[in-house]
């Protein structure tokens, strides 16, 4: 099943930037225009291939990761009228820009012609995979985000290539989607590189960053025991390892490249993202901490700090990517890379699963983790199933409150309350939601305009 937007149209059929978010890379001219399918001829053009993907990442991820990861969720208000509003208020719409999936596409679209056409630039044996396994984790990413975000959407996995093919089609299920995107990350697992030796190995698919987003698939579809496999890798992988100190902490968002960073989208001065305008932009950012992210913290977290302005009533820069201390009046655009995935979100998604799975040995091992998290926080272990459910309720519960302190304002937050299936308890609350239709966003006007075959997500009708 495919679906082209006329967007996506003439990135398969004319042309590919490639100038990408690595480093080096991002100093590099692009191309002007190329047939996909003749550009794939040398290993130099596979690769710039790749770096057109990691472009259209850079794009899809620039703003829209707070939008579908906070916005909806009980960490963030806002004083704005726009999309934040929008978004926390739960009045979503077929026009608000996070409801227009073509930039996940544009990922999608630009990852099938590598998949496809790689091979064309090797003349035998291997050469080649580990680029291929790249494209499949970068397609797998962008799936996945699709499919929380809109529920059935559209799967493809072969470009657009001849006007042969059906342009205007229907959506596939969540899970058929789902079923894909663990094949591409099984297979990116099996052919991504285990590192590169280079800040590459924070910003491109490795085979720990595949095995990380496996995890987080897993966890989102409740496969709780493979998720603990997956997520052993990563823990036992020898290129990530916790922060240990509050000022290495908090230099994995203001400097990028840490040592506890899995996967980070890559900006620089010339390639920017949207942190000041949802975080820290004058008087009136996009999003700020709620009042009841601010009641939920424990008395002495040595975090909160580096995360907001603690010394006033109503704080509204989150310093958390931008550093402690930002003036919350500069305007400049964000150079700072966005981290999608980091070595404590996978310890905690471990720790909830083993709960979820039961038996002391593995209840032992979900506090040990859960107080590895704590401990560098400054906050006092939580001995046992006794001790969660008096704080918490129970230990699961006091696992996602980890989460929702741990992983603030980092596009985590209603993805969690979504896989749990407590964003109805949660933000009923606080905005009405009650339905679970409504958990899903709205396809956007001009994607449902392109295809006659595309109906709007139920609750939206």
């Amino acid at each position: 099943m495919k679906i082209i937007s006329i967007n996506v149209i003439v990135v398969l059929c004319s042309m590919l930037l490639f100038s990408s978010c690595v480093k080096q890379v991002l100093d590099k001219a692009p191309v002007s225009s190329f047939s996909a399918e003749d550009f794939y001829k040398t290993p130099a053009d596979a690769q710039a291939g790749i770096y057109g993907i990691y472009n259209a990442v850079q794009s899809a991820f620039r703003i829209n990761f707070a939008y579908w990861g906070e916005g909806r969720a009980d960490n963030v208000q806002t004083t704005q009228s726009g999309e934040g509003l929008i978004l926390t208020q739960n009045n979503l719409n077929e026009s608000m820009t996070s409801a227009n999936w073509t930039n996940l596409y544009t990922i999608i679209s630009r990852a099938n012609y590598a998949i496809k056409y790689i091979p064309n630039a090797y003349s035998g044996g291997n050469g080649g995979a580990q680029l291929i396994g790249q494209a499949h984790a970068l397609r797998a990413l962008a799936y996945f985000y699709l499919v929380r975000v809109w529920g059935d959407v559209p799967l493809i996995v072969e470009p657009y290539n001849s006007i042969d093919q059906d342009i205007f089609v229907a959506k596939n299920s969540s899970e058929e989607v789902l079923d894909q995107i663990e094949r591409d990350l099984k297979l990116a697992s099996a052919n991504c590189l285990d590192r590169f030796n280079s800040d590459n190995d924070r910003v491109m698919f490795t085979k720990g960053s595949a095995n990380a987003l496996l995890t987080e698939v897993y966890m989102w579809r409740k496969k709780y025991a493979e998720a603990v496999t997956s997520s052993a890798l990563v823990l036992n992988n020898t290129l990530y390892s916790l922060a240990k100190t509050m000022d290495e902490w908090g230099k994995i968002f203001t400097g990028g490249y840490s040592s506890e960073s899995i996967l980070e989208v890559g900006y620089n001065e010339t390639q920017t993202n949207s942190l000041r305008v949802l975080y820290a932009i004058g008087s009136d950012p996009v999003f700020f901490p709620s009042v009841k992210f601010r009641a939920s913290y424990e008395k002495g977290d040595l975090r909160i700090p580096y995360v907001y302005d603690t010394t006033i009533a109503q704080p509204k820069a989150i310093w958390k990517f931008l550093g402690k201390g930002v003036s919350d009046e500069d305007p400049s655009p964000s150079a700072q890379n966005i981290v999608l995935l980091r070595l404590a979100d996978i310890v905690l998604l471990r720790a909830e699963a083993l709960v979820k799975l039961g038996g002391a040995s593995n209840i032992a091992e979900a506090l040990s983790l859960l107080n590895s998290i704590r401990s560098r926080a400054g906050l006092p272990a939580i001995e046992n199933e006794e001790n969660a459910a008096a704080r918490y309720g129970n230990l699961e519960l006091a696992i996602l409150h980890e989460r929702s302190i741990e992983l603030c304002f980092e596009g985590k937050r209603w993805f969690d309350l979504v896989r749990t299936d407590k964003a109805i308890a949660t933000m009923s609350p606080i905005n009405g939601l009650s339905d679970q239709r409504n958990l899903v966003w709205p396809i956007h006007v001009s994607t449902l305009n392109k295809n006659p075959n595309l109906n709007q997500n139920d609750f939206y009708r």
